[in-house]
């Protein structure tokens, strides 16, 4: 899952990057409402996490310039702007969530969680895919009497193929889901996450589709 966070406050963007990538999320980190308008427009995220004071242009103007296109993108604010009148504001101009500051880092990912599921018409944190079943919050697979903890990237690169499971992800698919801006991609890092899990569960976790990519059974 690829996430865009827009957020001016170097000190609070440095601890969701580096929270929300230790969960197994892509981080994508926009420090102004014009940079994260550009970012919109080029690239595909499952979610936004916006605040609204932002240099360039504010959450509540971007929000909208969003929903004007029709755009069904998850999106939850997180701000200090606590009176009732700002609350509406949001909801109003399109948000799907109201998030508080300060808030935990636990509540924040409760709250991401439940947004996803909510987009992919899921009242359940297990996700499951033929004879795998993938819990969202511990990050815990079990596949055919085996069950086993996942690394971030593991969590990542089962998750996305769970999602859309039937769904064929190329090698630079699988890469966006993976990592964020400015991080550095190793030239096999997505095979040696998928060996890493078929060395956990066995090869028929993921299967190669020749010339195309991975995919797992829906």
């Amino acid at each position: 899952m690829r996430l865009l966070t827009i957020e001016d406050d170097p000190m609070i963007g440095e601890s969701l990057k580096k929270a929300l990538k230790a969960d197994g999320y892509a981080i994508d980190w926009a420090r102004d409402g014009l940079e994260a308008w550009e970012a919109l427009q080029s690239q595909t995220y499952d979610l936004i996490l916006l605040d609204l004071g932002l240099p360039g242009m504010d959450g509540v103007s971007l929000l909208q310039k969003l929903r004007a296109q029709k755009s069904d993108l998850p999106v939850l604010i997180m701000t200090a702007r606590d009176s009732i009148q700002d609350r509406v504001l949001g909801l109003d101009s399109g948000a799907d969530d109201y998030l508080i500051k300060p808030f935990s880092l636990e509540e924040l990912e409760a709250r991401i969680r439940s947004l996803l599921r909510r987009r992919g018409s899921s009242r359940s944190s297990v996700l499951t895919s033929g004879e795998a079943a993938l819990d969202t919050i511990s990050k815990k697979l079990a596949y055919r009497g085996k069950s086993a903890m996942l690394s971030a990237k593991e969590y990542a690169v089962m998750s996305a193929l769970m999602t859309t499971a039937g769904s064929v992800f190329s090698r630079a698919q699988l890469e966006e889901t993976l990592y964020g801006w400015n991080e550095e991609i190793g030239s096999n890092a997505v095979e040696v996450h998928i060996h890493q899990l078929r060395k956990k569960f066995g090869k028929d976790i993921i299967r190669n589709i020749r010339g195309l990519g991975y995919m797992v059974s829906p």
